[in-house]
């Protein structure tokens, strides 16, 4: 069930915020939102940039005996917000890269960070609305750059949160296998160029091949090995 939104000002981080919450008991659908966060954080302890306009936001699941693996979350928002911002910007303009950013061709609009408290999955989730931050090492861009300008954070994040408990209700009801068809219909083509850098610190390159049956990227490598990932950072290459 998805609760009323709490909205603060001003806060370090949305995630952090709600893992206190979580651990004083807070309950599954909970969602709250930050005009400016000044701490927040991506994938690899990456800092994500609070300019105001954007959404800062994080929700909180509860796991249950019955759920899927919690990684598997990770494709359920990103399906979930997939579908909101394309009611913003339209069919076709956005795609996914594992596991749960989202991009309009190379640039990206929108990254998504999860973290566990005990039984609760926190789910954050950073989307540029009115402005990108420029970055050194990649593209970003902003639902107002695509040509949605008339849109803003509490607009977003209501789509997203209805997408989301619909999504939900599907990984519970429906297992992983719909929830991956619906991940790679919504990713970049079979093929695209993408490197990943793994948790040990070695680095890989291949083509994208999809996911297997768990979730998890597969990579096509130059020698025409496969190589499941399960856990890293993933970046697009310029071909």
């Amino acid at each position: 069930m998805t609760q009323p939104v709490r909205l603060v000002g001003e806060t370090g981080s949305t995630n952090e915020d709600m893992k206190a919450l979580a651990a004083a008991g807070e309950p599954e659908g909970a969602w709250l939102r930050a005009e400016v966060q000044t701490s927040g954080k991506g994938r690899m302890g990456r800092a994500w940039q609070g300019d105001v306009g954007n959404l800062y936001a994080s929700t909180l699941v509860r796991l249950g005996p019955l759920d899927q693996p919690a990684h598997s979350l990770a494709l359920v928002i990103a399906v979930a917000v997939h579908e909101a911002l394309s009611e913003f910007v339209g069919a076709g303009v956005l795609s996914l890269k594992w596991p749960n950013d989202v991009f309009a061709g190379n640039a990206k609009l929108c990254g998504m960070l999860l973290e566990r408290v005990g039984d609760a999955i926190i789910l954050g989730i950073g989307i540029n609305i009115v402005s990108a931050p420029v970055l050194p090492d990649r593209e970003t861009t902003c639902l107002r750059d695509l040509g949605a300008a008339s849109c803003d954070a509490a607009h977003v994040l209501e789509r997203v949160a209805e997408h989301f408990a619909n999504s939900l209700a599907q990984w519970r009801t429906y297992g992983l296998e719909p929830l991956i068809r619906a991940w790679q219909a919504r990713a970049h083509p079979p093929g695209t160029a993408l490197a990943a850098q793994l948790p040990d610190g070695e680095r890989i390159s291949g083509a994208f091949e999809g996911l297997d049956a768990h979730g998890a990227l597969i990579l096509r490598l130059a020698d025409g090995s496969r190589r499941v990932i399960h856990a890293g950072d993933v970046f697009l290459l310029n071909p």
